[in-house]
């Protein structure tokens, strides 16, 4: 049947045919007679028997600024985010296309200032992070300069200078946290300008505080100072979850990053949260 098909093609279009049948031959008979080398997911090379990946060219002449090898297993180390090289990153089980996320925010001048920073890279899963960040390490350069030193020395005597001339509250007075301005808040026993400061910037990442106990929640904040305070529910201000931009959500102190962005894909999936 196929032969009384094949006469009726010109003879021209019979000399192509007969030439690709030569050509699907001799691959077959080169499969099984050279070892049947098997071709890898990636597409663009083969792993032999030995278990050699191969791909026609060497990376010693034609080197790659990116690439990656499927099932590489990932590996843990320190780095700089600031600083790592494109090597390092792919070590660490990050993508090609990730890698270039980095380079592309570092050369719009961006800074991994904290460990923190480096958890918003778009694509990083949680168990990802938790496994990187013991082992991040953020230069001195790029840290802030208010962690110098010779700043906070200076800062903290600054501090102790405005606490101790300052007219201080009695004991049995109160200050108010939601409504107090910063004036009124270093009046509080223990509380400078620093950390006066701190609970205003606290109090609007908040919206308000709730309870008196959450000032702990400061750094270093001296739990002396908490007996001179109240918080009042009605200066606190609501925040609506199906409004508040991915950014918004989590600059909240109780909304991380991952919390923040299944929030808006919830919202962008199901409609508002009720």
């Amino acid at each position: 049947m196929f032969l009384r098909e094949f006469l009726y093609f010109n003879k021209s279009d019979r000399r192509v045919i007969l030439f690709l049948l030569a050509i699907a031959v001799s691959a077959l008979v080169a499969f099984f007679f050279l070892g049947g080398d098997e071709m890898s997911h990636s597409g663009y090379g083969y792993k032999n028997k030995r278990g050699e990946y191969n791909n026609g060219y060497s990376y010693q002449h034609y080197p790659h600024k990116y690439y990656y090898v499927a099932g590489q297993k990932a590996e843990l180390f320190p780095f700089d985010p600031n600083t790592a090289d494109s090597t390092e990153f792919l070590r660490l089980g990050l993508r090609p296309w990730q890698v270039r996320s980095i380079y592309k925010y570092r050369s719009r001048g961006g800074v991994y200032r904290t460990s923190a920073d480096f958890a918003r890279l778009y694509g990083l899963t949680q168990k990802q992070f938790r496994e990187m960040q013991p082992y991040i390490r953020i230069g001195s350069d790029y840290k802030p300069a208010s962690l110098l030193p010779e700043v906070a020395a200076r800062q903290a005597r600054h501090d102790s200078i405005v606490a101790k001339y300052s007219i201080k509250i009695k004991d049995g007075e109160h200050v108010q946290l939601n409504s107090a301005d910063t004036a009124m808040l270093q009046r509080v026993p223990g509380v400078g300008s620093y950390y006066a400061h701190e609970i205003e910037i606290y109090r609007h990442r908040l919206g308000g505080f709730s309870r008196v106990e959450q000032l702990k929640e400061i750094d270093g904040f001296p739990e002396s100072a908490l007996k001179y305070f109240t918080a009042s529910s009605t200066n606190i201000a609501k925040l609506n979850v199906n409004k508040l931009s991915l950014n918004q959500l989590k600059h909240h102190p109780y909304i991380s990053f991952y919390q923040a962005r299944d929030i808006v894909d919830y919202r962008r999936l199901r409609g508002s949260i009720k």
